[in-house]
């Protein structure tokens, strides 16, 4: 299922990395909590139809199951280009639709989502972050809704996050064997929790309902895979 039915020409997906880097490149050097607000502002302002939130009824509560405790090793520290300390999330749309928990969950991420992002895309995103020396040592890579990911895509982003003190992947689509091969690469087991609660999506079969349980179950998932902090 992909976010957009066109695939992106070369020149409109250079001009959704700029979109994006402009914010990051105006405030070099501003802290890193203040990055993340303003990164999170820019995502949440792209729209997309169906992605109304979901209305909250005052007499239900929604029990959210909790992802399976797991032991989170101390990480490495980061090579060169890599934030100690900082968290950097790039995601398609499908992260607009839990970035709020996220942020909840993860204080201070940086959460660059945007809908219809292609992998090289974020690729072209990660790569500048690292370049400018503001990439976070821990990254979360919530991408491939929009298209399948051969072992060399996967290969070309572990090459660009070399030095990463953790990356963590949303398994959208599986990615296992692609982060069994690098130890400072894990997966978020996203495809497992989902299979077992339908309920969460909507019409695609793709999307969250905006904090939905569903949203903040992923969140939750993502942010047991990150370091101890």
């Amino acid at each position: 299922m992909t976010d957009s039915a066109a695939p992106t020409s070369s020149r409109s997906a250079w001009r959704l990395v700029l979109a994006d880097l402009a914010v990051l490149l105006v405030l070099a050097g501003v802290s890193a909590p203040l990055l993340a607000e303003d990164a999170g502002s820019s995502s949440t302002s792209t729209s997309r139809v169906g992605s109304a939130a979901p209305r909250r009824d005052a007499t239900t509560t929604t029990t959210v199951p909790a992802p399976a405790t797991t032991t989170v090793p101390t990480l490495p520290p980061p090579g060169p280009g890599f934030v100690p300390g900082d968290v950097t999330a790039v995601g398609d749309s499908v992260m607009i639709d839990y970035q709020v928990p996220l942020k909840a969950d993860v204080p201070g991420v940086a959460v660059l989502a945007s809908v219809s992002r292609q992998w090289g895309e974020g690729e072209n995103i990660l790569n500048f972050l690292k370049a400018a020396h503001a990439l976070g040592a821990e990254v979360i890579v919530g991408l491939g809704t929009n298209g399948p990911i051969t072992n060399a895509d996967f290969d070309n982003m572990m090459s660009i996050l070399s030095g990463a003190s953790r990356v963590v992947f949303v398994n959208t689509h599986v990615l296992v064997n692609g982060a069994s091969r690098y130890r400072n690469a894990v997966v978020a087991d996203w495809a497992t929790l989902a299979a077992q609660h339908p309920e969460w999506f909507g019409p695609d079969g793709t999307h969250l309902a905006i904090d939905g349980p569903g949203a903040t179950a992923l969140a939750a998932l993502v942010a047991s895979k990150l370091g101890p902090g």
